[in-house]
C-alpha cells in the first residue's frame, strides 16, 4: 500500500529537505561575536551618515546661483538689505563656521530655515512626507510583488516563452527614462487625444473642488494612478531580475531533488521550497528601497506635481536653497543608511549560515 505525500509531509525552511547546521555554539562566546557585530554595523552606518553630513555641505555649497539674489529677484532691495539677509541666514560667515554652525544644529534636531519659504526645513519635511509615503510606499509595495511573482515564474523555467517575455518587457521599462515614460503617460491617458478623453488628473494630489472625507481618498487614488504607474514600471525590473537569477541557483539544490522525490508536485517544490529560499537575496534590495520611499522619487513627483518630499528637494534646487536641500539630502541619505542597518540586522536571522 502506497502514501501520497501531503502538505503535511514537506520539510520547510532554509535547506528544505536537508536538517539545517546548527548556528554554532551558544554561550558567552556566541553573545560576544553577536554585539561585536550589531556594533560594528552602528559603526559603518554612523561613518557613513557623518560622511553624507560633511558631502552634502560642502557640495551644495559650490552649486551655481546665488541664494539671496534669487530670494530678492525682482524686487526693489538695495545691497545692505541683501546683506542683512546674508547676516539672517549666516551666508557672511566663513565656510567652516558656516559648517560647524549646521553640524551644532544637526545634533539638536534642526535642520535650519528655508530661503525661500522662510519656515524650519523640519516643519517642511513633516508637511510633504505624508503624500511621499503614500505615494513612493505603494509604487514599492506593488512593484515588489509585481517583480517577485514575475521573477519567480520566468526562473523556474529559463529560456521558456514566459521568461522571454517577462525579462524583454522589464529590461525596456527599466531602461526608459523615468520622465519620458511619465509625460508619455500624461499625453495618453490625461491630457485627451481624438476620440479618447483624458481618463486621469494631469498632476496634483487631489481636486481642490472635492470636500468630505470618501470623495478626498477617491480623487486621490484617481490622482495617484499615473505616477504609481510610472514608478511600477521603472523598478520592478530590479525584483524581478535578481529573483530570477536566485531561483536559478536553487534549481539544482539537493533539497529540491529530494521533494521531488518524493512525489510532490513541481508547482508545490517551487511554492513551498525554492521560493523562500530564493526570497533571501531580495531582502537587502526591499530594506534599500524602503529607505528610499522617504526621498521618494523626485523626477515622478516633479512631472505630476506631486506635492511631496521629491518636488520640495526639486524646488529647492532650482533657487538653489541650501537650507532646504542640506536638511532634504541628510533626510533622505539617514533613511537609506537605517535602512540598510535593519538589513544587516535582519539577514542573520532569516538565513543561519551568516549568523556571527
Amino acid at each position: 500500500m502506497t502514501t501520497t505525500p501531503t502538505e503535511a509531509d514537506e520539510p520547510t525552511g532554509a535547506g528544505a529537505a536537508d536538517v539545517p547546521a546548527p548556528a554554532g555554539p551558544r554561550g558567552p562566546g556566541r553573545t560576544v561575536r553577536v554585539v561585536t557585530y550589531v556594533l560594528g554595523r552602528l559603526t559603518t552606518a554612523v561613518v557613513s551618515l557623518f560622511a553624507v553630513i560633511v558631502a552634502g555641505f560642502f557640495l551644495f555649497r559650490i552649486l551655481p546661483g546665488d541664494p539671496v539674489r534669487a530670494m530678492t529677484e525682482g524686487r526693489e532691495v538695495s545691497a545692505e538689505q541683501r546683506e542683512e539677509l546674508r547676516r539672517q541666514f549666516g551666508l557672511d560667515q566663513p565656510l567652516w563656521q558656516q559648517f560647524l554652525d549646521y553640524a551644532g544644529g544637526l545634533l539638536r534636531l534642526d535642520l535650519g530655515i528655508s530661503f525661500q519659504y522662510r519656515e524650519p526645513v523640519v516643519d517642511l519635511i513633516l508637511e510633504r512626507l505624508g503624500p511621499t509615503l503614500l505615494l513612493a510606499g505603494t509604487g514599492t509595495v506593488i512593484a515588489a510583488l509585481l517583480g517577485l511573482f514575475l521573477g519567480a515564474r520566468a526562473g523556474w523555467k529559463p529560456g521558456g516563452r514566459g521568461d522571454r517575455t517577462n525579462t524583454a518587457v522589464a529590461l525596456f521599462f527599466w531602461s526608459v527614462p523615468t520622465f519620458w515614460l511619465g509625460l508619455l503617460l500624461i499625453v495618453l491617458l490625461a491630457s485627451g487625444r481624438g476620440f479618447m478623453p483624458g481618463l486621469f488628473p494631469t498632476g496634483g494630489m487631489v481636486d481642490p473642488r472635492v470636500s468630505g472625507t470618501l470623495p478626498t481618498a477617491l480623487s486621490t487614488a484617481q490622482h495617484m494612478v499615473l505616477p504609481v504607474i510610472t514608478m511600477v514600471a521603472v523598478i520592478y525590473a530590479q525584483y524581478l531580475m535578481i529573483m530570477r537569477s536566485s531561483l536559478m541557483d536553487e534549481k539544482g539544490a539537493d533539497y529540491l531533488t529530494t521533494a521531488r522525490a518524493k512525489g510532490l508536485r513541481d508547482a508545490l517544490v517551487r511554492r513551498r521550497h525554492a521560493v523562500p529560499n530564493a526570497l533571501l537575496p531580495t531582502v537587502t534590495l526591499i530594506f534599500l528601497n524602503l529607505g528610499q520611499v522617504v526621498s521618494g522619487v523626485i523626477l515622478v513627483e516633479t512631472v505630476f506635481s506631486w506635492p511631496g518630499l521629491g518636488q520640495l528637494f526639486y524646488s529647492g534646487l532650482r533657487v538653489p536653497d541650501l537650507g532646504l536641500v542640506q536638511g532634504l539630502f541628510v533626510v533622505f541619505a539617514a533613511s537609506v543608511i537605517l535602512m540598510n542597518l535593519l538589513a544587516d540586522l535582519v539577514y542573520p536571522l532569516l538565513d543561519p549560515r551568516v549568523r556571527p
